[in-house]
């Protein structure tokens, strides 16, 4: 297969430099998304800006791991403040500022959010002196859980918010987590549905049906499984979403500011397991009990070279072997938990190491 040969040298004066939004909840499948665009990605130097929620950074690393010559370690940026529209200012803009002044600057950006993240901040930052005219925001693209939106979770109509309550008695009308969904859908410039291998074509129907509601005029959706979709189909779509940010309605567009106290987020370190089975076997019922949003991480496993990644939406728990501990790696088991404000800690941690 032919390759185009990376590109080289100074842009062109004038030049404005694409810039990718992926927004999306907790699980709905961003990181392996941009593991597919970096792998299809022709050549092009992408450089990835990260927002990672919590103190381990696993979808960074996940990332390194991807071994493509089209995008290096250094090519990766990992912000680990939980938010980036919380801090605009004092993170995400000085960081992209730096990959702007680099001598061979990249020729798009990524920049995958934490799920927890407000698109429209980020998409108003590059408006701001001495961005806007270096870069753009070619495309907002929000990836959603089909799964999840079938089920009626994150969804406004009231018979999918009663379904929701039914198994989820925790959940209130007024949950925050419905204005994020809607916003997100709101500032997009295309809407992947995720997990379809989850739905049949009726349930598939229905979930598009829903979003569209709350999308812009043109915005369409795609249909993809295990976010395998081109870089030709996500990167280029010359959105210049910063000049028409009014369009873009939030729920937050009369706040001065936003907090996400409704949100909890720790981390854990655990010792060798002895197999992946008995570890899941403590996760399941824990998950279940303390209501746990989002559970992601390494383990290690005694008497296997490959280290083993989890990540867990709800009840749902994948796992893989992704590469080989590194010489000067602390084999150990660390793990990222995320759930709603009140999130028992302690119970957690010692139900976990148990």
């Amino acid at each position: 297969m032919t390759t185009v040969p990376r590109s080289a040298g100074p842009k062109p004066a004038g030049t404005k430099i694409p810039a990718t939004v992926v927004t999306g909840f907790l699980g709905a499948g961003k990181t392996t998304l941009i593991r597919h665009l970096i792998g299809t990605a022709q050549g092009r130097r992408l450089a990835l800006i990260v927002n990672e929620f919590g103190e381990v950074g696993v979808d960074g690393d996940l990332l390194k791991a991807c071994g493509s010559p089209d995008c290096t370690e250094d090519d990766i940026v990992e912000l680990a403040n939980g938010c980036l529209c919380c801090t605009v200012a004092d993170d995400f803009l000085p960081t992209l500022q730096k990959l702007l002044d680099r001598p061979e600057p990249p020729d798009h950006i990524v920049i995958e959010t934490s799920g927890l993240a407000l698109p429209k901040p980020l998409v108003q930052a590059f408006a701001w002196p001495g961005i806007k005219s270096r870069t753009t925001v070619d495309g907002v693209i929000t990836v959603v859980d089909g799964a999840a939106v079938a089920d009626g979770r994150f969804a406004d109509d009231e018979a999918a918010l009663a379904a929701q309550r039914a198994a989820d008695p925790t959940l209130d009308h007024d949950n925050p987590l419905e204005e994020l969904f809607e916003d997100q859908l709101a500032c997009a410039d295309l809407v992947l549905v995720n997990k379809t291998d989850l739905l049949d074509a009726a349930a598939l129907g229905r979930v598009e049906a829903e979003l569209a509601r709350h999308l812009r005029p043109g915005v369409k959706t795609m249909p993809v499984r295990h976010g395998e979709i081109a870089a030709s189909i996500l990167l280029g779509l010359q959105a210049a979403a910063e000049d028409d940010i009014a369009a873009r309605k939030s729920h937050h567009d009369h706040e001065d500011d936003h907090d996400h106290e409704d949100f909890a987020s720790f981390s854990l370190s655990l010792p060798e397991q002895a197999d992946p089975d008995a570890l899941l076997a403590r996760l399941a019922p824990v998950i279940a009990e303390h209501d746990i949003l989002r559970v992601k991480g390494f383990a290690a496993i005694a008497g296997k070279a490959m280290r083993l990644v989890l990540q867990g939406v709800g009840s749902r728990i994948s796992h893989y072997y992704d590469r080989d501990w590194q010489s000067g790696e602390d084999r150990r088991t660390r793990l990222v938990v995320i759930g709603r404000a009140g999130l028992d800690e302690a119970a957690i941690r010692a139900a976990l190491a148990a």
